[in-house]
């Protein structure tokens, strides 16, 4: 079917240069454009990251003075609060 289409001058520079750029007619892109323009809207539902673990006894410490010293330990950092951890 043949119509009419007015498009703005910039938009349509650009339509002109994607068709070169990748070997297309302007038929092609438009159509192109009419197909995903009309594809039903893809899942909306929000990625959900699974339940994951590390196998193992690993340490349970939660006092974060506690794990700081220990990333520090050997470092120049503090020691069972003895210097600085700077």
């Amino acid at each position: 079917m043949k119509t009419t289409v007015e498009i703005g001058d910039a938009l349509f520079q650009r339509a002109k240069e994607r068709c070169a750029r990748d070997g297309l007619t302007m038929r092609q892109l438009m159509e192109l454009g009419l197909r995903l323009a009309l594809e039903p809207p893809r899942s909306t539902v929000a990625f959900r990251l699974g339940p994951f673990g590390f196998g193992g006894e690993g340490a349970r410490t939660q006092d974060w003075a506690t794990i700081r010293e220990m990333a520090y330990e050997g470092r120049g950092g503090a020691v069972n609060g003895e210097g600085s951890a700077e």
